[in-house]
């Protein structure tokens, strides 16, 4: 039986992917104004721009509101001594493992609006690639990054 990853981020995270969707969405009802703008202009039929704007409604409800909640269902990790578990996706869901002894170092970023919610985000990286645990409480990013930062020294170790 394949074990799933147990642990979730933090549910703060839904606010700031829809915060962040938000933006995105302000931008792309911006360029579909200028869009119809000049469609208006160019007297193209009336329709054109109701189709437009349907998807932009359709775009702004699908970022906003389904993929956020979505994604938070399914992303999980979980840490063990000698790997690291990941699983995320909305349509297609992914599962990576990250072996201890491949760790190189760990980093916790944080950008404003994570910071605004005291939540943190922890990379892991390997020789050939970054790995993302997003949303965490900060307390918990923190006890996270040390915890794999002494893991991956004691797999290192016994090499």
């Amino acid at each position: 039986m394949v074990l799933v990853p147990q642990k979730r981020i933090s549910e703060k995270a839904l606010t700031v992917w829809r915060i962040s969707a938000s933006i995105n969405v302000i931008i792309s009802w911006i360029l579909a104004a200028v869009v119809i703008f000049i469609l208006h202009k160019f007297n193209v039929p009336y329709w054109i721009s109701v189709i437009l704007i349907a998807i932009e409604l359709i775009f702004t409800y699908l970022n906003i509101f389904l993929f956020p909640t979505l994604k938070w269902r399914r992303w999980r990790y979980d840490v063990r001594d000698e790997e690291i578990e990941l699983q995320e996706g909305i349509f297609i869901v992914k599962r990576t493992l990250i072996p201890m002894i491949r760790v190189q170092h760990v980093d916790t970023v944080q950008g404003p609006i994570l910071r605004k919610y005291h939540l943190a985000s922890v990379i892991v990286n390997t020789a050939a690639t970054a790995h993302k645990i997003p949303a965490l409480e900060e307390s918990e990013a923190e006890e996270l990054r040390l915890y794999i930062s002494t893991l991956a020294r004691v797999a290192d170790e016994d090499v």
